[in-house]
C-alpha cells in the first residue's frame, strides 16, 4: 500500500512542477511577445518594459492566451495581423519552454 501512495505523491509532485513550468513559460512567452510588439509600436526603455509587463498581466485575466491574442491585435492593428501574431507566439511560446528545459 505504501508504494502506491508514492506513486501518487510522486503523480501529484510532477503535476505541480509541470504547472508551474507552463505558468513560467507562458510568462515568458508572453514578455517576449510584449518586447516584440513594444518594437512595431516604436516603444523603447521603460515604456517597452510596461508594455511588456502590461502583457503579462493580461494574460492574467482569463484561461488561456486568446486574451493576448486578442490584446496584440487591437494594439498591433495596421502594424501586424492576426496570423503574424499567433505564428509570433507559437514561436515565443516553443522558445521559452526549450529555455525552460535547459535550466
Amino acid at each position: 500500500m505504501s508504494s502506491l501512495k508514492d506513486r501518487e505523491a510522486a503523480f501529484e509532485a510532477k503535476f505541480a512542477h509541470d504547472s508551474e513550468m507552463l505558468f513560467r513559460a507562458e510568462a515568458r512567452c508572453n514578455r517576449a511577445l510584449g518586447q516584440w510588439a513594444a518594437g512595431l509600436l516604436e516603444l523603447d526603455g521603460e515604456a517597452a518594459e510596461a508594455y511588456a509587463t502590461s502583457l503579462v498581466k493580461a494574460d492574467l485575466s482569463e484561461p488561456g492566451h486568446e486574451d493576448v491574442i486578442g490584446k496584440l491585435v487591437e494594439d498591433l492593428s495596421g502594424r501586424a495581423d492576426e496570423a503574424d501574431i499567433r505564428a509570433r507566439h507559437a514561436r515565443a511560446l516553443a522558445e521559452a519552454k526549450a529555455a525552460l528545459a535547459d535550466t
